[in-house]
């Protein structure tokens, strides 16, 4: 069992997954503040809730008097990153990667202190090309080429994986590795960091970037992984039909984002509440444990807490007032158009492309399943990707079902 606060809090909240000697990394943070950092490839002007174990990572290391580093990934995004990939990442320009960079800084700002905000325990904004467009080739194959072993690279399950698909791996994603390794060297050259904190499936190339510390620095440095989150039903977190759930209002809605969350499953209320809010571990459970018509009130904390982390308390507040006013009983119909549906209908099984004929949102079936497959379809602001799936009075929030179609027709039906 760790002592340090740090790794104490994030064990019991279930933030780690995988630490390459957690004994020696305890040790090191009771002595003591450490630097640790955390990499983002910008492939977007957005960070989204799948990396957001990362950053409430990092946002707990800064809690516990530990400074973070937001690693961006200007050089490497050059590559791509080929972990668990089918297929190459297209190359995007230095003009998007800095638009994405900038995009990615306002996404952070909003769970983490910079420096310029708290000059004495604020995050290190950095950029990897500072360093790796510097480099020449010849020069990085003698510092580094010998302690990389072909062999070892290929038994990493991120590049087994890709060699066993019939689209291969390219040299240049090869190299990714390399650079990444050489990030978290030159990183504590520069900074003292000793800690890279990342996905589980960074695990092969936060080890490579250990090994090639000792191997030329004789330093000592430490990896540490979050798990890989999945919904009890066994979606990944953050994903659906309509695309990533982005943490900038900017690309997704404020109310949306807390639906996001308001959306959890049952099962997963007091896991997510302890992984994505900063409420005290024992609440978390109490309120994980809650059940029957109470879980939807944990369900609604959890929404507000995690959306007052990434869009302020006040945004939070208002989005829940907006949920409110949508759902409840009596505010509904003065909200939104509302359809009486006869009862028996969603009581047997409703199709979802007929739930959206009944809510007067498609002419005919064909509309209504051109609609779903195109990713504009809605139930409980939920993206339907089955055309056939079927809703029964079970689904009814507040005895409603809200049907919408895109982000602006939206109709509540409500079984008589």
């Amino acid at each position: 069992m760790p002592k340090s606060p740090f790794l104490l809090e994030a064990q019991a909240r279930g933030l780690i997954f995988q630490c390459t000697d957690l004994d020696a990394l305890d040790e090191a943070m009771l002595a003591g503040p450490i630097t640790a950092y955390v990499g983002f490839d910008p492939t977007a002007d957005s960070l989204h809730v799948g990396n957001a174990l990362s950053i409430m990572a990092l946002r707990l290391l800064q809690k516990h008097g530990h400074r973070p580093i937001a690693l961006m990934g200007g050089g490497t995004a050059k590559i791509g990153d080929p972990s668990f990939r089918d297929e190459a990442r297209s190359l995007i320009t230095d003009e998007t990667i800095a638009h994405n960079i900038a995009g990615i800084e306002k996404s952070l700002r909003q769970f983490i202190t910079f420096s310029d905000e708290d000059p004495s325990s604020g995050a290190v904004l950095a950029n990897n090309a500072d360093w790796l467009d510097k480099l020449s080739y010849i020069n990085l194959l003698q510092d580094v080429g010998a302690h990389f072993s072909i062999s070892r690279m290929l038994s990493f399950d991120s590049v087994k994986q890709r060699l066993d698909r019939e689209q291969g791996l390219t040299f240049l994603e090869f190299n990714y590795s390399i650079l990444q390794s050489y990030d978290f060297r030159e990183l504590n050259r520069r900074y003292g960091a000793v800690l890279q904190m990342g996905g589980s499936d960074q695990w092969g190339n936060i080890v490579s970037g250990i090994d090639l510390a000792r191997r030329t620095d004789g330093k000592q440095i430490f990896g540490l992984t979050t798990p890989l989150v999945t919904t009890s039903s066994g979606a990944k977190m953050g994903k659906s039909a309509n695309g990533a759930t982005w943490v900038r209002a900017e690309r997704l809605p404020t109310f949306e984002y807390w639906q996001f969350w308001r959306n959890t499953e049952d099962a997963d209320v007091g896991r997510f509440l302890k992984l994505f809010t900063d409420l005290p571990v024992e609440e978390c459970e109490r309120l994980g444990a809650l059940q029957g018509a109470d879980i939807n009130e944990a369900k609604k904390i959890l929404a507000t807490e995690a959306t007052a982390i990434c869009h302020g308390r006040a945004a939070a507040g208002e989005a829940a007032e907006t949920a409110r006013r949508v759902f409840e009983q009596g505010s509904a119909q003065a909200a939104l158009p509302e359809i009486d549906l006869p009862a028996n209908l969603i009581a047997e099984g409703l199709p979802a492309f007929r739930v959206f004929q009944e809510a007067g949102l498609a002419a005919s079936g064909g509309e209504a399943r051109r609609l779903i497959r195109g990713g504009g379809g809605r139930v409980n602001d939920v993206v339907i990707s089955d055309e056939n799936q079927t809703f029964t009075l079970d689904d009814l929030r507040e005895g409603v079902l809200k049907v919408s179609s895109g982000k602006k027709k939206h109709v509540l039906l409500r079984p008589v």
